[in-house]
Formats: C-alpha cells, structure tokens, sequence
C-alpha cells in the first residue's frame, strides 16, 4: 500500500509550530525519483513534481536535515509504496531548494554516503525510514587497486573521445585516490541504463563494484570506437559534397560566361552593391556592409545562413546615414500651428516656442530632451506632432507601455533566430530621417524583469553627450541619434527612475476648466466626431449649452478624451435619425441629453454634505488630475479613542492622529470641553473606502472636520481646503495646487483654503478659475478655523 496512507491509531501525525513534523534523530526522509540515481560524492539537481516529495523536501528544509534518495522499480507508479523502491540508496545533502517561474521545484543535492533501509515509518505524509548507513571500506587490498588502474585507464581513454569532456574532468579522473569514489564518479559519468547504475550502487563490495563498472567501461569504449568510424566515414562523404558543391559552382560559373545559366543571384548581388554605395554610409558601417556582402556571395540561396545575412544587410541600407537638412523655422508660423493645433496651454507653448527659438539659432547644438508629463487625454502625444510640424520633420511614435525586455530598446543579437533592431532603430527607420521627431510614450510605464531594465537602457539614447554613438546589439555598429528630436511623455512622474528624469526637462500639462473643454469640444471635437460618423455639414448641430452639460454631468475628467465619446454618442444617435430618413438635419439641445446619454452620471456632491457638524471638503491629487475628497468625523461615547477607516495610508494616518491632538491643544480657544476628549471616541472616515489613499496634505481638512464634530459648528459647504499641519498649529505647505484648485472648480466649490506658502502657486492656476474662486490664504489653523466653519 502507498507509504502516505492512513497511520495506525497510535502513530498519528505530530506537528509543531511553523508546520514542521516532529521525525525521529535516527530517522531519514526519503524521496522518491523515477530515473534518478545520485551517487555519492555527486552534485545534481533533481526537478520533484509529486506533493508528497515536495513536502518531504521542504521539511528537510526546514529541519536542515539530509534526504535519502532512492530509486523507484517502476518509474510510471504515481504513488510509490515500500515494494516499489529500492531497498539501496544515497544519503544526500540539500544544497539549494529553487522554486521555478512555472512553479516547479528543484533541489539541489551532493550525494554523502549509501544507506540500506531497515524499516518505514507510518504516520507522516511522506516516507520516512529508520536506515543503515553503509560505510567504504578503508583498507584496500592488491585486487581493488590492480581494478582501479585498469578502471582510471580505461576512463581516461574514454573521455579522449568525448568532446563535451573539459580537462579538469580528466585530471579529476587523475587525482582521485580512493578506487569507491572513482567507481561512483566514472559510473554517474558514462552512458547506462538507469538499472545499471542501481545496481552499481548496490555493489557494497568493493571489488564486486569496480569489476561492474569497469565491464561497462569497457563496453561503452567499444560503441564510442564505432561511433568515432562512423563520424569519420560521415566527414568524408561531406568533404566529397563540397567537393561537388564547388564543381557545379564553377560549372555555374562557365554557363553565365556562356550565356545559358541563371545570372538572377550575381544580379541581386550587383543590385545590393549598388544601394550600399548610394546609401552614404559612415566608412566603418560601409566596410562591414561590404564584408557581409562578399560573405552573401560566397553562399547558397538556400542556406540557411543567406536569409539572415541578407536581412543584416537589408537593414543597413533602409537606415537613413546622411546627414539631414536643417530645419526650416519660422516662429510665426511655428506659434500659429501651436493656437491651430491646441486651446489654451498657454504656458507649455510658451516653453516650446522658446524651445524652437533655441533651436533656429543654434541649429547644431544639444537640446533638452522634453517630457510632458500629466493626466491622460490632455493633448500630449498632439503635442509632439505639433513640435514636427512646425519643424518640418517626420514624427514617428513608439510606445514603451508595458516593455520589460532591454533588447526592446537595444535590439536581439543575430545570433537568435528572428532577431530584429531595437524600437528605436525600427522607429528612425521608418521615419526614413535621422533628424526626425521620435516620441516615446508612456515612459512611466516601463517595466523590468529577468531580461534586463528596459529604462537603464534609455540612458545612453537621451544623453546628447553619448547618443551619437548609440551601439544596436543587432546593427554592432555606432549609430548618430545626436539629431533625432526625443519627446517623451508620462502620466505620472514619480514612476521615472531618478538617473533618466535628469536627462529630461519636466513640462507639466494641467487638467483643462469647464470652459476651455466647450471652446476644444467647439472647435475640434465635435467636427471629428461629425466626419467619424459619417455626417456631412450640416446635418449635425450642439447648442453650447448640451455641450457645457455634458462636460458637467456626464464627464469628470482632468482631459477630454471621455467627453469625445460621449460626444460621438450624440453623433452616432443623430446618424440613426437621418439614416432611416426621418429628418435631414438634427439639432440637439440639452433637453435631448437624457434620452441618448441616459440619466446623468455626476452631480455636485456638496449638496450631499451641509448641515452636519464633521464634515469637511478636502482637495487631493490623483495621477488623472485633482479630485475633492469629503473627511466625516463622528464621535460615541468611550474611552478616547481614535478610529481609522477608508483604506488610509500610513502618512494619512499621522495626519489625523496630529490633528487630533492639535485640537486639544486647542480645545478652550475653540469653545470646546477639554474634558469631552476623554469620554468620547472619535471616528474619522474618507470615502470612497474602496480606493486606497495617502499622503500629508488632508491635515487641514481633518483638524477642521473634528473641530467642528466637538464645537458642533457646520463648515461652510462652498468651502474646500488643503494643507499639512503641524502640532505647533502651522499650515505647512503640498504640492498639486493647480489639478486640486480645477477640482474645485468642477466641483461648484466657491472658496479655497491654501497654505500660505503655496500662493506663488497661483501663478500656474488659469485666469477663469482665479476669476470664479475666492482664495484664503492660511499661516496656521486658527485662520482656517476662522474662515472654514460657520
């Protein structure tokens, strides 16, 4: 029956804490391998699959105790029971334990000794045995060494025609004294049948052992004798085929001269001769070009080895290599496809016309390579375009979403069957230019595995000082990227590896305001979404008032990407009406919105938050632009504590517990009982608890949140604030001003509480919304308890 079956009643499973089995000193545990035998003295690894084995290891694992393994009889048993292992085996020691991608296990072990099983051990969910260990025999007499000479002889001429085996092998061979340990060593070596070498482990008697395993020795020299004739006889036949190839080679050869062979091959040939000159290749490339080609025409078209070479050599002369012509930049018309292209932004087109400017008057000199980095759909991509077109260059675009391989960038070596160039290689390629536009997107996203760090590569391709010898692994030859234009772009900054944000000038895109979303949707989005649909002038017409509903209740979003489809819904409801031929025209107001849209999807929220003391409207900052956050207080009778909940992270969690006590401190200036404080548990709550959330700058929000829980005052529901605290009472200065301040607007909120030390942040706040909101500037949190609270 299967070793791991049901124990007897007074032998029961004993476990102890941490899941490791209580097995006795003189016991062994015992791992089962199907054609696996391990001599002693040997190094293997041994892949385990079956549960039992697996557990059995990591218990020796964990009680830093060798293994025994034996041999199963029948390697297709699942489940080996006592009669279908072998009584003989190794006691082995457990070197390395690695769990493997495809979550597989393997052991490494070193074989120490034989052992002979004596009896199993019931009540484990492995087998475990008590064993004999079987010692070598220390002194040797005249028969076991006259056998170990003729044995390292014959080993040593056996290795002579192995030519996987290294010379350490042989002076091993060499050097080993004891005639048991060569046995073992020469026995794992050669090729035999698993059965073999069992019972090769099973010769406890010395003598009885070398003769075995020299009678194999001497058998496996005899088919590697053979084998070796056969090889010999194979060579010379191959020597006759070339022999033949170069005849009809040279018989090819007098038919061209003749005029009636095949001059196809010597044509292309010519052909590739002639783009390599035309190409104005570098001198190096041009002789590694040439070299390549001399060795395309020494072959066959149809080895194997053609179709790379020529592929090799494709690539060489696709690759633009000439210098490219200056650029052409005329700053009126470079600021006039900027305004065509893009509303507002006033700021980043400011930066990117001085951008052209230094370029026109510097043509040759090293840029800044510029990354724009902000929520998605705000136009950065667009961007990039724009840049080419009032450079007059090609633009080209390679997303690095999701790339976690170096040769992505670097490119195969072409050594691999189907290698290619990197992505920039590719992308310089088909842009046709060295001096083209090159976009990489999503340089946030980039990722890093067991096949290198894609952004550690990126280093030399931005650096100006570096990148005019950028070396392919597929190319092996310098390549000038000096002239290519890089734009990077990314959603969030903090992703960046700090040695590649340095080589990149930041450019921050901020979310867009209610209006400048109807001006985009007015003048770019909705005449897309009309030639998207297939509607013709016309026959398709939105009142700005649909279009300022849309943005306000079907969309919350720092970009416009979301308020485009929603956009093309209205389109697409039109097209079906003028389709079926009911009218020739639509007009849609917004009246019109909940019938194609559905009911709306966002609503003022502050509406939802007055009249209640603890709550406060806190402004927060997200990877796709600012948001408005509601902090809820509430307090039951207890002992004085303070409750958490809404996934805070840790940062958050100081935030409150600073808050708290600050209040405290200043309980008898707000009106408040000290002595309140501890009868009263206190829980602070943040929706929506599903999302996770961090960071210093709630402090504000959550000291006016509980102060107006214990002075029972409401906080004004036009309000919103954000700012660190500290327990001196300071509003401390946070970051993100300009995506939290266009939250509020979107948000209906009126007035902002701000740090004082984020005033020169105004500067970077659109007019409109500097315009609607009233801003509050705060030194400590008495002036926002002054202004926050009714």
């Amino acid at each position: 029956m299967p070793m791991n079956s049901t124990p007897d009643s007074n032998l029961q499973k004993r476990e102890l804490n941490g899941g490791v089995l209580v097995i006795p000193e003189e016991a062994m545990i015992i791992v089962a391998m199907r054609n696996v035998v391990l001599f002693p003295g040997m190094i293997l690894p041994l892949t385990i699959g079956r549960p039992q084995s697996v557990i059995a290891a990591q218990q020796a694992v964990k009680l830093e105790r060798p293994i025994g393994i034996l041999l199963q009889h029948d390697p297709e048993v699942q489940m080996p029971g006592q009669d279908d292992l072998c009584r003989i085996g190794t006691v082995a020691g457990i070197l390395r334990y690695v769990t493997l991608p495809d979550d597989s296990h393997v052991i490494v072990c070193q074989g120490q000794q034989r052992f002979r099983v004596s009896e199993y051990l019931k009540g484990y969910p492995f087998p475990v045995a008590l064993i004999d260990r079987i010692d070598e025999p220390e002194v040797l007499d005249s028969e076991a060494e006259a056998r170990a000479i003729q044995l390292r002889e014959r080993a040593l001429e056996v290795l002579q025609f192995m030519p996987q085996a290294s010379d350490e092998l042989a002076s091993a061979v060499r050097s080993i004294g004891s005639p048991g340990a060569l046995a073992d060593l020469i026995a794992g070596l050669i090729e035999i049948k698993i059965t073999e070498r069992q019972a090769v482990l099973e010769a406890v008697d010395l003598v009885a052992r070398l003769d075995l395993v020299l009678g194999y020795l001497v058998k496996r020299l005899e088919v590697l004798k053979i084998s070796r004739k056969i090889d010999e006889r194979t060579k010379a036949s191959i020597d006759e085929r070339q022999r033949e190839y170069v005849l009809r080679e040279q018989l090819k050869s007098i038919q061209n001269e003749l005029g009636e062979g095949d001059a196809g091959n010597s044509a292309e040939i010519e052909e590739l001769r002639k783009a390599i000159a035309a190409a104005q290749m570098p001198e190096e490339v041009e002789r590694q070009a040439n070299k390549e080609l001399k060795r395309l025409e020494r072959m066959s078209d149809a080895s194997a080895e053609y179709s790379m070479v020529r592929s090799y050599l494709d690539w060489l002369i696709e690759l633009p290599w000439k210098a490219p012509e200056p650029d052409r930049i005329d700053m009126a018309e470079a600021r006039r496809i900027l305004d065509a292209d893009h509303f507002g932004l006033d700021q980043v087109k400011k930066r990117i016309v001085e951008f052209l400017a230094v370029r026109k008057l510097n043509p040759e000199g090293h840029g800044p390579i510029l990354c724009f980095v902000g929520p998605p759909g705000v136009g950065k991509t667009s961007l990039g375009q724009s840049i080419a077109r009032a450079l007059g260059r090609k633009f080209v675009r390679a997303s690095l979403g999701g790339v976690h391989d170096e040769a992505e960038i670097r490119g195969h070596r072409r050594t691999y069957i189907g290698a290619l160039p990197g992505n920039i290689i590719q992308s310089i390629a088909k842009a046709g230019s060295r001096g083209c536009v090159l976009m990489l997107d999503e340089v946030d996203k980039l990722g890093s595995g067991i096949h290198g760090d894609p952004s550690a590569a990126l280093l030399e391709v931005l650096d100006p000082e570096q990148n005019n010898t950028f070396r392919d692994n597929y190319l092996a030859l310098p390549y000038d990227l000096s002239r290519v234009l890089f734009i990077t772009t990314a959603n969030v900054l903090d992703n960046i590896p700090g040695p590649l944000r340095d080589r990149m000038e930041i450019i921050q895109l901020p979310g867009y305001t209610q209006e400048e979303k109807r001006e985009i949707a007015r003048r770019y989005l909705v005449a897309r979404q009309i030639g998207q649909n297939g509607l013709k002038e016309g026959q398709f017409e939105i009142t700005d008032a649909a279009l300022v509903a849309i943005i306000r209740d079907y969309t919350r979003e720092a970009g416009v990407r979301t308020l485009e489809r929603q956009i093309g819904a209205t389109c697409r409801r039109a097209a079906v009406t003028i389709a079926e031929g009911e009218v020739q025209a639509v007009k849609i107001e917004e009246s019109d919105l909940a019938a194609i849209l559905g009911p709306t999807k966002f609503e003022n929220e502050v509406a939802l938050r007055i009249g209640m003391p603890g709550v406060a409207t806190g402004l927060a900052w997200t990877p796709v632009g600012g948001d408005i956050l509601f902090i809820e207080a509430s307090r039951t009778a207890g002992d004085g504590k303070l409750i958490l909940t809404g996934q805070l992270g840790e940062v958050m969690k100081e935030s409150a517990q600073a808050a708290l006590t600050l209040l405290k401190t200043r309980a008898q200036s707000l009106g408040i009982d000290p002595a309140s404080f501890e009868k009263t548990n206190v829980h602070v709550h943040v929706p929506a608890g599903a999302i996770p959330k961090d960071g210093p700058s709630a402090g504000v929000a959550m000291f006016i949140a509980l102060a107006s829980l214990f002075s029972e005052r409401t906080v004004r529901n036009d309000t919103a604030m954000t700012g660190e605290i500290s327990l001196r009472g300071l509003v401390l200065p946070v970051g993100g001003i300009k995506d939290k301040v266009l939250a509020a607007m979107r948000a209906g909120i009126s007035r902002v509480l701000l740090p004082a030390r984020n005033r020169r942040d105004l500067e970077e706040v659109p007019p409109e919304a500097r315009e609607k909101l009233e801003f509050v500037f705060l030194e400590t949190v008495d002036d926002a308890a002054r202004n926050a609270m009714e």
